[in-house]
C-alpha cells in the first residue's frame, strides 16, 4: 500500500454541503443525469446491481473530484469506475453488507409469515381453538418486539458500517488501491474524523428530507449535492499535496472555501 497520509478532525460538514452546491449548480444538468443513471444502474437491476454499486459510485467520485481540480468533465466519465472494476466491486459488496442482511431478514420473515398463514388456514395450529385467545396475540407481540429490536440494531450497524468504509471507494478510484488496502485506510481515516462524518450524515439527511418534502420525488434533485458533499469531505481528509517533498500539510480549510470570493 502506498504511504498515503490523511488529516484528522478536519471535516467541515457545513462547508461540504455549501461547497457541493456551489460546484453542482454550475453544471446541474450533468450531475442530475449522472445521479439518475447511477440510481437506475445501482438499484433497479435485481442481483446484478450489487456488483455495480462500487464501480458506479467510483465513477461519480471521479467526475466530482475532477471538476474540483478545475478539469473538464463529461457524462461518459461516470463509467470510468469500470476501469477499476474488481476492487470497486469488492468494496461495493462489502459496503452493502447491512442491506444484504436486511434483505435476508425480510425474505425470512416473509417466508415465515406465509408458512404461519398456511398452517392457520389448514388448522394445524391448535392454540387458536384453545381457551386462551390471548396466546396468539402474545406471540405476535413478542415477534414484533424482536423485529423492532433487530431493525434498530441493523440501522445502527448500517450507520457505523457506512462511516468506517466512507473513504474506501474514492481511495480505490484515485490511488488505484486494492480493496483490502483501501478499506484498512478508510477505517483509520474515518475513526480519526468520526465527529465530522456523523455531522455530515445528519446534514445530508436533512437535505434529503427537504428534497423528499418536495412532492416526495424531490430527493432525486438533492442527491447530486449529497454525492458532491461526500467528495468534498474525502478531499478535506485526503488533500492533494504538492509534488514537492514538503512535510507541512495544507491547512484544514484548504478545500473548505470552494466557490467563495
Amino acid at each position: 500500500m502506498n504511504n498515503i497520509q490523511f488529516m484528522s478532525g478536519v471535516i467541515d460538514a457545513g462547508g461540504c454541503i455549501s461547497n457541493a452546491w456551489n460546484l453542482v449548480k454550475q453544471n446541474y444538468g450533468l450531475y442530475l443525469g449522472i445521479t439518475l443513471l447511477a440510481m437506475i444502474l445501482a438499484g433497479c437491476i435485481p442481483c446484478i446491481s450489487l456488483f455495480l454499486v462500487g464501480p458506479i459510485m467510483g465513477g461519480v467520485y471521479y467526475v466530482v473530484l475532477r471538476e474540483m481540480r478545475g478539469e473538464p468533465v463529461d457524462f461518459g466519465m461516470m463509467f470510468r469506475g469500470f476501469d477499476n472494476f474488481v476492487p470497486l466491486m469488492v468494496v461495493g459488496i462489502i459496503q452493502s453488507v447491512p442491506e444484504i442482511i436486511a434483505q435476508i431478514l425480510r425474505v425470512s420473515a416473509n417466508i415465515g409469515q406465509i408458512g404461519l398463514d398456511g398452517a392457520t388456514r389448514r388448522g394445524d395450529i391448535s392454540f387458536y381453538s384453545s381457551a386462551s385467545d390471548d396466546f396468539p396475540i402474545a406471540i405476535a407481540s413478542g415477534v414484533l418486539v424482536v423485529i423492532v429490536i433487530i431493525a434498530v440494531a441493523l440501522i445502527l450497524f448500517g450507520v457505523v458500517w457506512r462511516v468506517l468504509l466512507f473513504f474506501a471507494i474514492p481511495l480505490v478510484m484515485e490511488h488505484k488501491m486494492g480493496a483490502v488496502d483501501a478499506i484498512k485506510l478508510s477505517l483509520k481515516a474515518a475513526t480519526s474524523n468520526i465527529g465530522g462524518l456523523i455531522l455530515l450524515f445528519i446534514l445530508e439527511a436533512l437535505v434529503g428530507l427537504l428534497g423528499f418534502l418536495m412532492l416526495c420525488f424531490g430527493i432525486f434533485f438533492v442527491l447530486p449535492i449529497i454525492y458532491a458533499a461526500n467528495a468534498f469531505a474525502y478531499r478535506q481528509v485526503f488533500p492533494m499535496l504538492d509534488q514537492t517533498f514538503r512535510n507541512v500539510p495544507p491547512p484544514p480549510d484548504a478545500y473548505g472555501n470552494f466557490g467563495r470570493v
